[in-house]
């Protein structure tokens, strides 16, 4: 992975509503994750959600079991843990809309995240809550796409992808450490699997 010196990207955030089933962050008991727990009442309980969706379940007498049936800790800090400390965001954008005719699905830690097409809109995206701390595998999927005929073959025709840190702050995002910067160009006509690891702060 290439990672340049510390840049600053400032992104135009073109009023993107994301829909509150795609925003739904992770599930946390007690400080415990608990995704995929399915059949469960709870009474008594408070709850917060916080930011990014994430729900945050506190509830006296209740406690997670690990796989052997040994009861974890109400105090354990796993949501601190796995939970970023960092907001994460990926960018998507064309030199010029449609001529660089690819697709591209990206992958994160083996989990299908999207795919973006050569011809879309400008796409920023806050990741965060789709990564973990410690090192993350990110795999993209590249293929050519040319239904007709080829709009272009110039190298500066480019689908670009950028994801690292950033902050949001009014309606543009800043990505203040881009830790992946991947482009596929008019130029190219084979298809591309890469893999790319970061470190999750």
């Amino acid at each position: 992975m290439k990672k340049s010196g510390r840049v600053t990207w400032v992104v135009l955030v073109l009023g993107i509503l994301v829909g509150a089933s795609v925003m739904a962050g992770n599930v946390f008991l007690n400080g415990t994750p608990i995704d995929g727990v399915t059949n469960q009442k709870f009474k008594k309980v408070n709850v917060t959600i916080d930011a990014r969706g994430d729900v945050y379940i506190e509830a006296k007498g209740y406690a997670v079991q690990s796989n052997d049936g040994s009861a974890l800790p109400s105090s354990q800090p796993a949501a601190a843990i796995n939970t970023p400390s960092r907001r994460y965001w990926l960018v998507a954008q064309e030199s010029e809309r449609g001529m660089a005719q690819y697709e591209v699905d990206i992958y994160i830690n083996s989990v299908w995240f999207r795919r973006i097409r050569s011809g879309e809109d400008q796409l920023v995206e806050d990741i965060t809550r789709n990564l973990r701390t410690g090192a993350n595998v990110l795999h993209f999927s590249a293929q050519k796409k040319i239904p007709g005929k080829r709009k272009s073959f110039a190298i500066q025709k480019t689908l670009s992808i950028i994801i690292g840190e950033g902050n949001m702050g009014g309606n543009n995002v800043m990505i203040e450490n881009p830790l992946i910067q991947y482009a596929r160009n008019a130029n190219e006509t084979k298809n591309f699997s890469d893999d790319f690891t970061i470190n999750v702060r």
